[in-house]
């Protein structure tokens, strides 16, 4: 596993060992950063479920200006922070918050942030936490304008999302799906 483009392109990333972390796959991580192109550029990222931190990275390396990486996994959180010093170098208290808490406790402790492009990739057994990570996130109006939501699922797996969300791309690998979700005016 490595960064794929950008001002990192090629530094090597750690995962750690075991089923308990699932890095999205070069090819996806490639695939996606194409599709979501220049939104990438000075976008603040939120990662929920960090893994090893990669997705975040590779946006960090295309020039997103910050970002957040939360997963309560220890072994995810030295492979983040690992991955984070070897990526950002000099750069990484500017440009890499690292937290230590699930998705609920990470959204809790940036509320009043706001975020352009958020990436949810939770273990595949959680197919509530994507709805349940979208409505917190939506309460806490942490959701810039034109915020770009982009999450990786099983693709058998079929995701309920709360109302003023929608899918307006999907993408498929394998037995991956990738969904580039925004969300829409308010009801009146």
């Amino acid at each position: 596993m490595r960064i794929i483009s950008g001002e990192a392109k090629g530094r090597t990333l750690y995962a750690p060992s075991g089923s308990d972390t699932r890095p999205t796959s070069d090819k996806i991580r490639g695939s996606l950063f194409n599709i979501i192109g220049a939104r990438v550029m000075d976008a603040r990222v939120l990662d929920l479920f960090g893994g090893t931190g990669a997705l975040a990275l590779e946006a960090l390396s295309r020039g997103a200006e910050s970002a957040v990486i939360a997963d309560n996994a220890r072994a995810a959180q030295q492979a983040i922070d690992r991955n984070a010093r070897s990526v950002l170098k000099d750069d990484f208290e500017y440009r890499a918050q690292i937290l230590r808490s699930d998705y609920r406790g990470a959204i809790s402790a940036l509320e009043g942030r706001m975020f352009d492009l958020v990436f949810l990739d939770p273990p595949y057994r959680m197919v509530e936490a994507y709805g349940d990570a979208l409505k917190r996130l939506l309460e806490a109006d942490m959701l810039a304008p034109g915020c770009l939501i982009v999450m990786e699922r099983l693709k058998s797996a079929s995701i309920p999302l709360p109302k003023r969300f929608s899918v307006f791309d999907t993408r498929y690998y394998s037995d991956t799906a990738v969904d580039f979700v925004e969300i829409g005016a308010a009801e009146i």
